[in-house]
């Protein structure tokens, strides 16, 4: 695409990821994100605006054609990395374990990972402050989780756990562009993305911004997947004042997640993803748009990312574990200090070790990604690396995708007319049958190929 894409292109495109990249430099002044009928957060304000290309803004928008790939992005800021490799990207080292000191690892989703080297950062003075996602009053905003600047450990350290909810960036861009600081920011692979793109064309970014903590991730959920749980427990969103996606639990290892909602009135209420209607993370419920074409997993232009161990024997410890691939000199030589006194329990891994932990991910957005990028028609046509050179998937696997596509787009729009009619079971028993459908192709091989050449996947 020649012509740079304006916000509305990309919005109607689906490629706008909510990160609030474009907001942030913003000349109107009504411009902001805001959520839209499906619970994703767009960017909103005047149609002039909206409508008006601008090249700066392609080259900053981690989804636009005209801005540098994630090849490019690693190559300049870590060029002396002695490893490179096509899952992970560049990179200085890789482990896999947890936090030892203190109660990391148990507040944590994982092993404690992320929530230390932002609190390492802090203690070591190496930075001022970190842009992370915390829990929000929803009574306050009407949001349950957004970016806030943390500049205690303790306030770091609040921000521990997973979170499977919109937020965006332009409150806290505001602040880096406003308050003079040394900051760190930890995000999604498309945030860290649009955060080193937006270093590259201002200036006083590149020098605030100091260090970039990455997440794995598998995709973005809309925030009507919290409404969808609060369905399923049989109380009202409005009921809600906390949400925990991820609790740990002894009993059970890792991998077996659990959500809990904690009420207004002080009840608490929980239930296993697997007997949700929509618990299934791999049949794409509630996906951004975006997320079907994005081709990073690991965050490979963050000084350092972190995931889950999904990999015996760690998988099945309850604590849970890390993987975490290291690219900054200065963030390898800390966690190699954690490593020598006895504050970090890692274990040195290879790239391969990595590529397991996040098989099925690293699947959907290489082989994936290629079999949707072909059938894609119309709108601004995404540039991304590994659309040319994946191999063709088999006729099961393509059924898989477009299930999952399938999936991922209606859950939005049923979800919608539930919610408008006030009936959340047209909702829960469409997810229901649609789950049952995945589950039968994804996880029962059985004779799918008449059926693949029925819907015209091959």
């Amino acid at each position: 695409m020649n012509q740079p894409p304006a916000p509305r292109d990309m919005v109607r495109s689906g490629l706008c990821i909510g990160c609030g990249s474009c907001v942030a430099q913003a000349a109107s002044a009504d411009a902001e994100m805001r959520f839209d009928g499906y619970g994703q957060l767009r960017p909103a304000g005047s149609a002039e605006w909206l409508r008006t290309s601008s090249a700066r803004l392609s080259r900053t928008c981690p989804f636009s054609p005209l801005a540098q790939d994630e090849d490019a992005l690693a190559a300049a800021l870590f060029p002396h990395a002695p490893r490179h490799d096509g899952s992970v990207g560049r990179y200085e080292a890789a482990y896999v374990g947890h936090v030892a000191e203190q109660d990391f690892r148990h507040k944590g989703s994982s092993g404690g990972m992320t929530s230390w080297v932002a609190a390492e950062l802090l203690r070591r003075r190496m930075v001022d402050a970190v842009a992370h996602v915390t829990p929000a009053d929803p009574a306050a905003g009407g949001r349950f989780f957004r970016y806030r600047i943390s500049r205690s450990i303790a306030d770091v350290r609040a921000g521990a756990q997973s979170r499977y909810y919109p937020v965006e960036l332009s409150q806290v861009l505001a602040t880096i562009f406003a308050e003079p600081g040394r900051y760190a920011v930890v995000g999604i692979p498309c945030f860290i993305k649009a955060i080193q793109l937006l270093r590259r064309e201002h200036p006083l970014l590149r020098e605030r911004i100091r260090h970039t903590l990455g997440l794995f991730c598998g995709h973005m959920k809309s925030a009507r997947f919290v409404e969808g749980l609060a369905w399923q427990m049989g109380v009202a969103v409005d009921e809600v004042a906390r949400v925990d996606f991820r609790s740990k639990d002894p009993h059970r290892q890792a991998n077996w997640y659990h959500a809990r909602l904690r009420l207004h009135d002080g009840r608490s209420i929980g239930k296993d993803w697997w007997h949700l209607a929509d618990g299934d993370w791999g049949a794409g419920f509630f996906m951004d748009a975006a997320c079907n074409a994005c081709d990073d997993v690991v965050a490979e232009t963050a000084d350092i990312s972190f995931g889950d161990a999904w990999v015996e024997p760690y998988a099945s410890d309850w604590q849970g574990n890390n993987v975490v691939v290291v690219r900054s000199p200065e963030l390898a030589a800390l966690v190699a200090d954690g490593i020598a006194d006895g504050r970090l329990a890692l274990a040195p891994v290879d790239s391969a070790f990595v590529a397991r932990t996040q098989a099925a991910g690293l699947r959907q957005r290489r082989e994936g990604l290629a079999y949707r990028l072909a059938r894609r028609r119309g709108g601004v046509r995404p540039r991304k690396r590994f659309a040319d050179g994946a191999a063709a998937p088999a006729l099961r696997r393509k059924l898989i995708y477009a299930m999952r596509a399938a999936i991922s787009r209606w859950s939005h729009r049923v979800f919608r007319f539930a919610r408008f009619a006030g009936r959340p079971g047209i909702y829960l028993r469409w997810a229901r049958v649609a789950a049952a459908g995945y589950h039968a192709v994804a996880y029962h091989r059985g004779r799918t190929g008449a059926l693949v050449r029925r819907l015209g996947l091959r």
